[in-house]
Formats: C-alpha cells, structure tokens, sequence
C-alpha cells in the first residue's frame, strides 16, 4: 500500500513539474510576441535571469489560481451566469497581475489588457497539459474528476452497491430526430448503446445482440414543452398546466414555466395534488431543470430561484463546482466566445443565401445561445459527474442546447446536428466517470418533447394570432397585415368573415362591445384566448353573443387547425373549417379537424378541457402531416406547444437491465405515465426504499 501511494506521488509531482515547465515556456514565447508584456529590465537581462522569472511567474500564478480562484468564485455565486462568465478573463488577467508583482526578480510586468489574454492562454495550456499527462492514467483521471464531487461525501455513510440511475434529457429532442442523427453517424455514443443502428422494431435493439438500450418513443400531453413535461416526469402530475403560458382569471396573473415565481408555484400545486415529493426525493440531485423533483441536492433548478438564498436552497451552486477550477472556467469562456462567432456567422450565412423560414437572430440571441450551448452544458455536466462520483441514487439533469438553437435556427439542418454532436460526446464523458464512480450506474437518457418545423404565423399571413383574435372582436389591426407575400390570403379570410375590410383605406372598426380586450397568449403552435373581464370559462354560446365572428373566423382561417371551446350544450366542442362542430364525446367516431394530428389527439384534447385553468378558447395551429409542418404563433422556426408533428413524439433510450417501458409494447403516453415508469425503474434498481406514489387523481383537490 505505501508503495502504490509511493508511486502516486512521484507520478503527481511529475506532472505538476511537466505542467510547470510548459507554463513557463508559454509565458517566455508571449513575452517575445506581446509588445506590452516583459519579463525582463528595459536594460535588459541574461537569459538565465529572464528564465527564472519565467518560472518564478508561472508558479506562483499556478498557486494563486489553485489557492485564491475558488475563493473568489464563491464570492461571485450572486453575479449573474452571464456576467460571471465575462469576468472569468479579467479575474485571471488579476490573479497573473498579482504573480508577477510578487516576483522577486521585480522585472516583469504587463498591461492590464495585455494580462488578460496571459492568463488565458496559459490556463487553457496548462490545462491541456495536465490532461494530455493523465489520460492514460486511471488513477489520476480518477482524482481530477473527484474534484468535482461534492466534499459532504467524505465521513457520510457507506455507499450503497445498488445500481445509481442517470437520467439525462436531451431537450427539445424527437425520437425521428435521435434516429436520423444515429443513421448519419453524428451520435455514435447512442449508435454504440442502441447495437451500432437505431431501433428496430418499434425501439426494440438492434439485431445484432450488441445493444445496451433500447430506443423508445412517448407521446406527450396537448401541451408539448418542457414546463407540462418535466413537471408531469419530475412530480407525477401536470394537472391544470394548459401550456406554457397562460392566464388565470382568478388572480388575473400570467403564469409562464419558465419564470421563478411561476416555476414555484406549479411544483407547489403538483407536490399537493400528489402528495409526494417527487421522482428525486430518495437521496436524489437535480441540476439545471424547472423543477426539483423533490431532490435534496438541487442546482441551477428555476423552482428555488426565486427563495431567499440558503445552504438548502443554493440554485447556482452548481457554478462553484465548475468555476472553482480556473481552467475550467477560462475552456468555457473561450468556448462561449466561440459559440458566440459561430451563432454570427451561421446566421450571417443563412440571411445571404436567403433561406426560409428565417426568424431574426440578432440582439442578445447570440448570447443566450452560447449560454445555453456551452456554459449551461459545462457546469450541469460537471455536476451529473460529481452527483456520481458521490454515489447518489438518482440524478435528473436537462440539457437544453438543441431546444435553444432549434427554435431559431430548425429542428433539421447542420446548426442543430453540430449541437447534436456535442450533446452525444456529453454523454460519452458521464458514461466514463460512471467507471469511476464508487457504485455501478444506469444511464436513461430521455427527451421532454419533440419540435416541428415550420414557418410563423405571421410571415405566411401578415399578423399575429392576437391581430386576428382584434379583427373578429372589432378591434383596429396593424397595417404590418399587409407586408407579406402570402397576408393576402389570411386578408380574405378575416373578411370573408367580417364582411367588411379590414385596416385598408382607413376603415373604421366596429365597437370592441362591452367588457374588456381579450388576453392573447403563444406557446409555440398553441394559442389562448382569455376574456379577462368573465371570471369563469366562457362559453361558446357567451363568445357568439358578445364577439359573433370571432369563432367562426378563427376556425375557417387557413393557419389554424382547430379550437376547443366549453359548450352550455355538449359540454366542450371542437371547431373547425366549414362550419364543423364536433362534440368532445364524439371525436372517436368523428374525429373531424383532429384527424390529421393522429392517434391520441382526442384524448389529449378531452383531458385538457377538464383543466379548469384551460383558456377560454384553445387554439392549435394547421398542421401538414405530409412534411410535419406547424405555423408557430411565436417567432420560432422549430417549435413545440401543441399538437402536430414531430414536437409530441419525444423518446427514452433506457437500458435493457431495466423493464420495457409498457409491458405490452405500446408507448407511454403523457409525462405522467413517464414518471410511473422512471419510478419503476428506480424502485427495480434500489428496492422498495424507493417509494411507488399514489395516482395524482387520489389527491386531487
């Protein structure tokens, strides 16, 4: 035992020397090219002198870097990621500011801008370094990656020999998207596990015997986005969840998934309903998602953002772990620049060849993409792999790359299989930690719903859903109808209906009538339509009588699929063009505008029109099963929200130790039944101290 600690520390000195000696090279070929960095007096010195402040600098900026950087990124956790992120450059340029003012040779110095660019290139190479040192060895591979475990770990219990499980959601990802991605070779991580193919057989492994998991596809409930879906995955309920946005008429509110608040009090309704804490709360972690399922370690989760901030509830903790290491945070910030240029350019390249759809992609898109891209991926990596290394039980991390560029630059397309690509070698990296994790690991790795292509609303006719919800209820309508090379078409319609022009030549309108403007909600290709001024769901016998076009309007217009609205008479109606008008209880015999949106549509309506938060009138895109196109009422070129295409066939890739999804080889349907499964499958890798939680139907309020 002595000898092998013997040997560990010979083998770690070696590499800090190595490490050492090329930091010292580095800062010796900057001084020769940058003008305002010197290692030497201006009367100049031997070489010998300039050598050894070299390597008095570069050591003494390797010691700040590992004793003085964690500290100042503990201090920095209530600084925005964003701007952590820019001030990881100018906090390294101090820190070799600060080395060479302690060398005792006194000869060195640099501008403040010059250092900057110092520190960096000489954290990336050292990391570079360390890392080409190490590859080849386990054990010190296995102590770099220790670094990023949680220290409560040490002097805690045993670790269990139970099987841990990983659950990993790749964001916005549809079962054909994975399988495309698998064929073209852009996953070979996924193509590995699935026996070198995708699934045959309804995700059933390849045929080869040489599959790890098997490829599964679910459908999601009407509304297909991450806050229904995770909060159904996470807490086992998505009850009164319509979409992703929403009015609620008693406390005249917005409620939105994404915001903390909102976030908040969604788990708050789903933990009462269910009565349980979540798919996470046996000594689980989650990282980077909306919700906490109940886990006793959480960062990055948006549902604790908005509490006061504790020990408990530290929702960025995760960036320490990442950002304590500086060559981690100056790798990311680099990548994050790069990302940045890359957004640029693609974007840059898809306006000059004029390609369509094409949503706008300037502002502060670039910045949020390379968040999303690069440095949300980073740090929730690094914490699934130190969740891992401290043996916990259950880890549920989202990945949210691809959902963000695929909103603006589509779901198909050489922008997305780039991220694709990324997102499989993030994968590659945690099945290699689970090799070094105290206790064996199952990888899941899921998505929460798909996205369908398809140009807006408003570029294929001139307006927005809320400019046509105006013109049926007689209020003005912007002139931008009129610039678009299809507004023509959605022109006809609204007067086909109104029987009267609408904005042109400086018609008047008719009176808005009595009561206030309704409230216009998007989520993706799924509309809403509140009358604030009514405190219950309207009906659509009240609509006609207050707004007499407005149904009938929306219905026929040429973008719009269908509507559900309450009916006095039949309970709940969908509408559709020509007049149709199918009672909910009939749409199995009848399925009318619903056909073309396949199996399952029907009972995803039915359901949410038992949501008594549903809005007054639910509106669903057209959609094209030829080719899956949607027309998003967003600025999205790939979106999800509703039904229609790839955006309700999200996947889970599980391994085949564990139990097919459905017994009877039929896919699950809805992120409920997904939550009953990952439940299971927990339960058949630990045992009955996990927990299997009543139906969220035997609580409800």
């Amino acid at each position: 035992m002595r000898g092998v600690r013997w040997r560990r520390a010979v083998s770690q000195a070696g590499r800090s020397i190595a490490v050492w000696g090329v930091s010292t090279l580095t800062m010796l070929v900057l001084a020769g090219i940058l003008p305002d960095f010197r290692l030497q007096s201006p009367d100049g010195d031997s070489a010998t002198t300039i050598a050894v402040t070299a390597a008095v600098g570069a050591g003494v900026f390797g010691v700040l870097s590992a004793l003085v950087w964690p500290l100042l990124v503990r201090l920095l956790l209530l600084v925005p990621a964003l701007v952590l992120g820019t001030l990881v450059f100018f906090l390294n340029g101090s820190l070799l500011l600060l080395a060479l003012r302690l060398n005792p040779s006194g000869q060195s110095e640099a501008a403040p801008e010059t250092a900057v660019i110092v520190a960096a290139v000489m954290s990336a190479v050292a990391s570079a370094t360390g890392g080409a040192l190490a590859v080849r060895d386990d054990d010190a591979y296995r102590r770099r990656l220790y670094r990023l475990a949680d220290r409560r770990r040490r002097g805690g219990p045993a670790c269990p020999v139970t099987p841990g499980t990983v659950f990993l959601q790749f964001d916005g990802v549809g079962h054909d998207v994975l399988e495309a991605a698998v064929r073209k070779g852009l996953m070979p991580t996924v193509a590995r596990w699935l026996g070198g193919g995708p699934g045959q057989g309804g995700g059933a492994p390849a045929a080869d015997g040489g599959a790890t998991h098997r490829l599964t596809p679910w459908r999601t409930d009407w509304s297909s986005q991450t806050g229904a879906s995770q909060l159904g995955i996470l807490h086992g309920s998505n009850h009164d969840v319509p979409a992703f946005r929403w009015y609620e008429k008693d406390s005249g509110e917005v409620m939105v998934c994404n915001r903390p608040t909102s976030a908040a009090e969604l788990q708050r309704r789903a933990v009462a309903r269910t009565g349980d804490g979540g798919l996470l709360s046996a000594d689980g972690a989650s990282r980077g998602n909306l919700f906490s399922g109940g886990a006793d370690e959480q960062a990055l989760v948006l549902s604790i953002a908005a509490r006061r901030r504790s020990r408990e509830t530290r929702s960025r903790a995760g960036y320490f772990a990442y950002f304590s290491d500086p060559a981690n945070a100056v790798r990311t910030a680099l990548s994050f620049v790069a990302e940045v240029v890359r957004e640029i350019a693609q974007s840059t390249r898809a306006r000059l060849r004029k390609e369509r759809p094409r949503v706008g992609r300037g502002g502060l898109y670039p910045f949020v993409r390379a968040f999303a891209t690069v440095v949300e991926r980073d740090v929730v990596v690094a914490a699934v792999t130190g969740d891992m290394l401290a043996g916990r039980t259950a880890v549920y991390a989202d990945l949210v790359a691809y959902d963000e560029v695929a909103h603006h630059s589509g779901p198909l397309g050489r922008d997305t299989e780039q991220v694709l690509g990324r997102l499989d070698r993030a994968l590659a990296l945690i099945e290699s930690v689970a090799g070094h994790a105290p206790r064996p690991y199952r990888i899941v790795v899921l998505s929460d719903h798909g996205q369908s292509p398809g140009e807006t609303f408003r570029a294929r006719y001139g307006l927005t859903l809320g400019d046509l919800v105006r013109a049926g209820c007689g209020l003005p309508v912007p002139r931008r109808a009129e610039r678009t090379h299809s507004g023509a078409e959605a022109r006809a319609a609204v007067r086909a209906a109104l029987r009267r022009p609408v904005e042109e030549g400086g018609a008047r309108h008719r009176p808005a009538g009595r009561g206030s403007e309704p409230i216009v909600l998007a989520s993706g290709n799924l509309g809403l339509i509140s009358f604030p001024d009514v405190p219950h769901r309207m009906s659509k016998e009240e609509i006609d009588a207050r707004h007499p076009a407005l149904l009938s309007m929306l219905a026929d217009h040429p973008g719009i699929g269908f509507l559900l609205v309450r009916s006095e008479r039949h309970g709940g109606v969908v509408l559709g063009a020509y007049g149709a008008e199918i009672p909910l209880d009939r749409l199995d015999d009848d399925p009318g505008p619903l056909a073309v949106f396949g199996p399952g549509a029907a009972d995803a309506v039915r359901r949410t029109h038992s949501f008594p938060l549903a809005a007054d009138v639910m509106v669903n895109s057209f959609h094209d099963p030829a080719d899956g196109e949607v027309l998003a009422f967003e600025e999205q070129i790939g979106s999800h929200g509703g039904l229609g295409g790839a955006q309700a066939r999200p996947f889970l890739l599980s391994p085949l130790a564990l139990s097919p999804p459905d017994a009877d080889g039929a896919e699950p349907v809805g992120a409920e039944h997904v939550h009953r499964v990952l439940r299971r499958w927990l339960r058949e890798s630990n045992g009955p101290e996990v927990p299997l939680e009543p139906a969220p139907e035997e609580h409800a309020a």
